[in-house]
């Protein structure tokens, strides 16, 4: 069987990257084989070990990823406020405690979605460690829009608000078609836009 080009080698990790952060999202971390990944990236099994050493190795990258495209819409958003930093936060608070997002984890946070798993993972493991480093820079972008000086005071805020809008996510999908869900959206929503 011929060789594949280098272009075509990073066509292909690329692509398995991509479809590996959707799919980690929406079954988990131990709810996708390699041969699954490999499958929905329209390749062979046998090649995923050319790409990556480990399954671990990708979904500390897949994670990664997922959680640099949620850093990038918010990114979005706050450009689009043009300074106006509450009005960055209330946009990015109403889409991420959205019905939408809520009831598509494959193209959403990854931190909503991994949490859990992520959770169970060897401390010093590279899916943690990827995790946590994209949590942090979410933090830190949060605390941008944050008016406060005190810069202690603004990270606890920060890390607060976040939190809060993650731990919101990961219960509304949990109660999701109970009415429930949506009564846990509109008051995180409510909560965090008047902070």
């Amino acid at each position: 069987m011929p060789r594949v080009s280098r272009e075509q080698a990073d066509k292909n990790r690329e692509r398995i990257e991509a479809v590996s952060a959707q799919l980690f999202r929406e079954r988990g971390l131990n709810g996708v084989s390699v041969a699954d990944l490999m499958a929905a990236a329209g390749l062979t099994h046998g090649g995923f070990y050319g790409h990556f050493e480990s399954k671990d190795e990708l979904a500390s990258i897949a994670c990664r990823r997922a959680i640099e495209h949620m850093r990038q819409i918010w990114a979005k958003h706050i450009a689009a406020s043009d300074g106006d930093r509450l009005a960055a936060r209330k946009t990015i608070v109403t889409q991420y405690l959205g019905t939408e997002h809520r009831d598509n984890p494959g193209l959403g946070c990854a931190t909503a979605a991994l949490a859990g798993d992520v959770a169970r993972e060897a401390p010093d493991g590279p899916v943690r460690g990827g995790f946590i480093a994209g949590l942090k820079e979410m933090v830190a972008m949060w605390a941008t829009q944050l008016t406060t000086r005190d810069a202690e005071k603004k990270r606890r805020q920060a890390l607060v608000q976040v939190s809060t809008l993650i731990g919101a996510l990961i219960l509304a999908r949990a109660a999701r078609g109970d009415p429930l869900s949506d009564e846990i959206l509109g008051a995180a929503i409510e909560e965090l836009v008047d902070a």
